[in-house]
């Protein structure tokens, strides 16, 4: 985690960086991500638990809400931990004021700039600023936006740029800093700098060696963060014909030799992953065969003589991208992170 947060602040060396760790940090636990983030220059969220939790933890640098109060409560709480929360609705502006704050709270004013799930209009932006501006009690507004396309800057529904523009025009003569940069608008910083300025970025994926896309996570210079690994607990030797798994949805087309893993959909691997989606053993690149059940998936190891009970297979991490795996199930890396099952062991390395 180290690493990746210095490529994101290597990335973007004018901003200050939020290391964002919801959904328990991607999967990877809370206080692990927090201990792997220690240099960044906040953390960032969405749950108010959690970040109650950050706090005890002895977490002191600033908190971010990134989805802001759920009801009027959390305002008292968002003051009394000294949390940063973004402000995306009139709902939550109406709370804001009602409340009796007694001391200072920075606040993120999230624009929507085409990606239509949270903000206001760039039309409305300013309004919103300055009902929050008249609360005595409001410190620091950071204006920010979320990119729907970073990865693929010429989008042909909403390019980058539009979006930039969009939010430039809403934001034209308002005070405060720019929060606009998620992974991919990090790690494609220096090439967008003509036109991209953050004061602060928030990189999310990156941070636990997965790509945004655009290009793999090698290449961008991420390491993983987390590997899923087994071992092989049992071997079949099958004949042309002979059939795999329930719903004998695979039918060996010659003789084969199948390797059983201990690994299902109950420890998060996605029961949906096709034949072929890659998997190591041993080291070696080979395939899954059959359904994913809830306890086992089945590989092929006809072409691995020397692999048996108790090799060691990788389903993703080290030496096997999450992300090639990912796409292979037909989803995303994020996904594949946040479904890890309660019941798997961690060791940390």
């Amino acid at each position: 985690m180290n690493h990746n947060l210095a490529r994101a602040k290597a990335c973007a060396p004018q901003a200050k960086a939020w290391g964002v760790l919801k959904a328990n940090g991607y999967g990877h636990g809370l206080e692990r991500a927090m201990r792997g983030f220690a240099a960044a220059d906040g953390l960032a969220l969405i749950e108010f638990d959690n970040a109650v939790r950050l706090r005890e933890l002895g977490w002191s640098k600033p908190i971010l809400l990134l989805e802001g109060c759920f009801d009027a409560d959390d305002v008292r709480a968002m003051a009394q931990y000294d949390f940063n929360c973004a402000v995306h609705c009139d709902e939550q502006i109406a709370w804001l004021e009602a409340a009796e704050v007694k001391r200072t709270i920075h606040l993120h004013l999230k624009m929507n700039t085409g990606m239509n799930r949270l903000g206001f209009k760039p039309e409305a932006f300013a309004a919103a600023h300055a009902r929050l501006r008249a609360l005595p009690w409001v410190g620091e507004i950071t204006l920010m936006t979320h990119f729907a396309n970073a990865d693929e800057a010429g989008h042909p529904v909403l390019t980058l740029h539009e979006q930039i523009r969009r939010f430039n025009l809403g934001a034209a003569g308002l005070p405060g800093p720019y929060s606009l940069a998620n992974s991919a608008g990090t790690l494609h910083q220096v090439e967008l700098s003509d036109v991209l300025v953050s004061d602060w970025v928030r990189p999310g994926v990156m941070l636990y060696g997965g790509t945004p896309g655009g290009r793999s996570a090698a290449e961008f210079g991420l390491r993983p963060t987390m590997t899923l690994s087994s071992e092989i607990i049992g071997t079949q030797n099958i004949v042309a014909g002979d059939a795999v798994g329930y719903g004998s949805r695979f039918q060996a087309e010659r003789p084969m030799r199948i390797g059983v893993v201990a690994c299902g959909y109950a420890d998060g691997y996605p029961r949906h992953a096709p034949l072929g989606t890659p998997v190591l053993v041993d080291g070696v690149r080979t395939r899954l065969v059959g359904r994913v059940s809830m306890d086992m998936l089945t590989v092929d190891l006809s072409d691995l003589p020397n692999a048996g009970v108790g090799s060691k297979v990788v389903l993703w991490g080290e030496g096997m991208p999450i992300d090639e795996v990912a796409e292979a199930a037909g989803t995303i890396g994020y996904e594949l992170m946040c479904a890890l099952a309660p019941r798997v062991r961690v060791v940390e390395g």
